[in-house]
């Protein structure tokens, strides 16, 4: 990666850090995202050990020798989290809800699967050759664009409990949620039709990234201790981590015109 790549790349390395050390002490998943079910023979240890791939991926995204195999080492951990959601929308395809879930974990994923796009050194004709270079980093825009939607809709559909997460200080609730909504929804579609795509990514990223340090940030002041608002701030720093990381990697017309 080169040089204005590297921050998306440490603040993705941090967010997998932060929740792996979270998981870590709590010995469970991050609590919205709890697909294993309670009665999954020997759940604690596969919730420490989920921690463990998550602080060990993560400190070794930050270091040239074993970025390589951290993020060989992430990227299939990453799909198989997110295939573990597929189930609630096909069970309950009308509840916005489980589709935000699946959107949330979706943008993680296109932020990994980017990183391992660039950073995998996987030989060409290997089975996985398709998800590296160019192709790779497409694919996982793709993803991205995909997976922003559902998360603006959740804005919309479940708008009082949005509104309610508003900061107090910034005046008109209700017009901030609706406001977020159509813009995440507008940026996933900029994404999936080229229209700007990385100003929208950007935009897509910057929003989340505000999400965390208005709402969540304070409630980890406020409460330190307590575990629900350490997660909800990871989870959203995770997540627009993801965004930043797949909208560093969006070529441009111009910045293709640069390298040439």
């Amino acid at each position: 990666m080169n040089r204005s790549q590297q921050p998306s790349l440490t603040l993705f390395a941090i967010g997998m850090i932060g929740l792996g050390i979270l998981a870590l002490i709590y010995g469970d998943f991050a609590l919205v995202w709890q697909p294993v079910a309670p009665w999954v023979p020997a759940r604690t240890a596969l919730a420490y050990a989920s921690g463990l791939i998550m602080l060990l991926g993560g400190v070794g995204l930050l270091f040239t020798a074993t970025a390589t195999w951290s993020v060989r080492i992430l990227f299939p951990y990453l799909i198989l989290w997110t295939l573990l959601k597929v189930p609630a929308p096909v069970i309950a395809p009308k509840i916005e809800g489980v589709w935000l879930g699946i959107g949330e974990l979706g943008v993680l994923l296109a932020g990994g699967w980017t990183l391992f796009a660039v950073l995998s050194q996987i030989r060409i004709g290997s089975f996985l050759s398709f998800a590296t270079g160019e192709r790779g980093i497409r694919i996982a825009r793709i993803l991205l664009g995909v997976s922003v939607i559902p998360i603006g809709l959740a804005h919309i559909v479940y708008v009082k409990e949005t509104a309610a997460l508003v900061p107090a200080w910034l005046h008109f609730q209700t017009f901030w949620a609706y406001l977020t909504g159509v813009g995440q929804i507008a940026c996933g579609v900029g994404v999936l039709f080229s229209i700007f795509p990385r100003v929208a990514a950007a935009a897509q990223a910057g929003m989340i990234s505000l999400f965390a340090l208005l709402v969540w940030g304070p409630a980890v002041l406020a409460t330190p201790r307590a575990r629900f608002p350490w997660t909800a701030f990871l989870i959203s720093w995770a997540i627009a981590a993801g965004a930043w990381v797949v909208a560093s990697n969006i070529t441009t017309k111009a910045s293709t015109k640069q390298k040439v």
